[in-house]
């Protein structure tokens, strides 16, 4: 079966009665996790992007106390998953600063971790990615916000590109 094009679900979506509309999306948060964290995300905690933003700061504070300092490789399994996190709700927020911000302080809780990115070529290129990222980011924002991301950004160490 084929999917539907944006458009094509929107003029339906437009057709429908409003009970009808939240019907179709109880049941499709019924289905798949993400689909209900989203739908979360935008009834409830939308419109305070800025505290959404300090409780993935707080999640991150968690995962960076359990992060595991034996090996690189499960470090770096770790790092990989909290970005993972950092994507699911970037994509939540659709904010390009609200990344910015998420990824700039996972680049600081790497540099007040113990955590030896020269040891390891895997996390060395692994933060160079998130400082490429957030460099990438900076240059889409306002200018006030790119001037003071970059003070950050080089407060990091990471501001190669500028």
């Amino acid at each position: 079966m084929k999917a539907a094009t944006i458009n094509d679900l929107k003029k339906e979506l437009l057709a429908i009665p409003p009970a009808q509309v939240m019907e179709l999306c109880l049941r499709l948060a019924r289905y798949k996790k993400e689909n209900k964290e989203l739908i979360s995300y935008l009834l409830f905690e939308a419109h305070d992007e800025h505290g959404y933003v300090e409780n993935v700061k707080r999640e991150m504070d968690e995962d960076f106390k359990s992060l595991p300092n034996t090996t690189p490789y499960h470090t770096k399994k770790s790092l990989r998953k909290v970005l993972r996190y950092i994507a699911k709700y970037s994509r939540h927020t659709a904010s390009k600063q609200a990344e910015t911000e998420m990824l700039l302080y996972f680049c600081k809780k790497i540099n007040a971790s113990s955590i030896k990115l020269h040891k390891s070529s895997a996390l060395q290129n692994l933060y160079n990615q998130q400082v490429k990222k957030i460099n990438t980011l900076v240059n889409t924002l306002h200018d006030d916000l790119a001037y003071d991301y970059r003070k950050q950004l080089e407060e990091i160490g990471g501001d190669e590109n500028n």
